[in-house]
Order: structure tokens, then sequence, then C-alpha cells
């Protein structure tokens, strides 16, 4: 019997891979702590966005106007409300299945992994697991990885997301482009969704000291606080 190679699952929305990649950056810029290199790029930023189909585009821009209308003290005070004072909004992917548990120091070697094999140096600083992090990884270095490690995380994305509409954040807007760029919920994937959402992190601490890292050693990393 002759094995035909497993097709690659469509993306949610039909994009070039160019413009997949460009969500990816773009995204890994949008989702990180606003500081002031990354609100300098607001422009490049912007012209980037018009270059993606309509299915992403006004979500984007929408985004790029809250940065623009918006002081930057409170756009600093507005994304650690969001992302680091809430347990169902948190940036780290396997945060949502396994809180600060033992279990969670394995799923983050999976990430440190993928990230070794393509060549990434890391830090010290922040865990691999960070979207922002993961995001620039599958922009600029590994794409095949990256996407990888983001489908297995599909569905955590899709909480993250409802997390965050749920708020009226609009950083649900960058989320929703993100998936639009992968393959879209399955049944199980809702499954999934349902049953984190129910659970919530397990709360288990444990010393993660191991694992932290800082975001990617490569050119153009963004996401240091």
């Amino acid at each position: 019997m002759i094995l035909k190679p497993r097709r690659r699952p469509e993306p949610a929305v039909a994009m070039a891979e160019r413009d997949r990649y460009l969500i990816w950056r773009i995204g890994a810029l949008l989702l990180d702590y606003p500081a002031a290199d990354t609100l300098a790029l607001i422009d490049e930023i912007s012209s980037a966005i018009e270059e993606l189909p309509d299915p992403v585009r006004p979500g984007l821009r929408h985004f790029v106007v809250h940065l623009r209308d918006t002081d930057p003290l409170r756009l600093a005070q507005q994304y650690v409300e969001t992302f680091d004072l809430r347990r169902r909004a948190s940036m780290h992917l396997t945060y949502y299945a396994h809180g600060d548990t033992r279990k969670r120091g394995m799923a983050l070697l999976r990430f440190k992994h993928a990230y070794w094999q393509a060549g990434v140096e890391l830090g010290d600083q922040e865990l691999p697991d960070h979207l922002p992090v993961l995001l620039e990884f599958a922009a600029t270095v590994d794409p095949i990885g990256g996407e990888r490690l983001l489908g297995e995380h599909v569905p955590v994305l899709e909480l993250l997301r409802l997390s965050l509409s749920d708020t009226g954040s609009p950083y649900a807007d960058v989320l929703g482009a993100v998936l639009a760029t992968l393959p879209p919920l399955t049944t199980a994937d809702r499954r999934r969704i349902a049953e984190l959402a129910a659970q919530g992190p397990p709360e288990e601490e444990v010393g993660l000291e191991p694992f932290a890292m800082d975001p990617l050693a490569f050119t153009g990393s963004e996401g240091r606080r």
C-alpha cells in the first residue's frame, strides 16, 4: 500500500501563504505589551494590514484605531488588566489546560523542543507558550512548526477570543484574525472549549522556574517588559 501524504487542513479563510505569515507577524506585535517601540510601528502595521484579505482586514483596522486613539499609559493599563489579572485571558497557551501544575512543565517542553529544533536560542524571562512569541516564531523562523503548535491550541485560542469578546476587548479582533489563518473549529474542538470553559485553569501551584524563558532571541522579537 502506498501512503499518500496527508493534506494540511485549509485555513478558516482562504488566503495566500504570505498573508498568513503577515497576520502572524502583525499578531505578534499587536498582542504583545504596547511598549513604545511597538507603538512607533503603528503606521507600518497599518499599511501592512491594507494588504490583507477582506475577512481579516476590518478587525485589525479597528484595533489599530484603538491604538492610535488611546493614551499610551492607558493602553499599558488595559493590557495588564486584560491579560495579567484575569485567569481566563492568559497569553500563555498551556495555562488553560494545566494552570501552574506539574503537567504544565511537560507541555512547555514541547514548545521549547520545537524552538530548539529550529535553531532558536531562548532566554530566561518569558515562558515559551506565550502567544506573541509563538506567532513571531511561526511568522519568521519556522512556519511549519509554528503552525503545528498554533493548530494544536485552536480551542485555547478560540476560548481566549470568546473571553475577550465577552468583555468588549478590542484584542478579540486580533485573535479573530489569527484564528482565520488556522483550520476551522471541529466538533471535538468545540467540546474541548466547553470543557476548558467549565473547568477553568487548575490552581495547584508549583515552581516552573526551570522552564522560564524569554521571548525568542531572533531579530525583531518583541514583548520584553
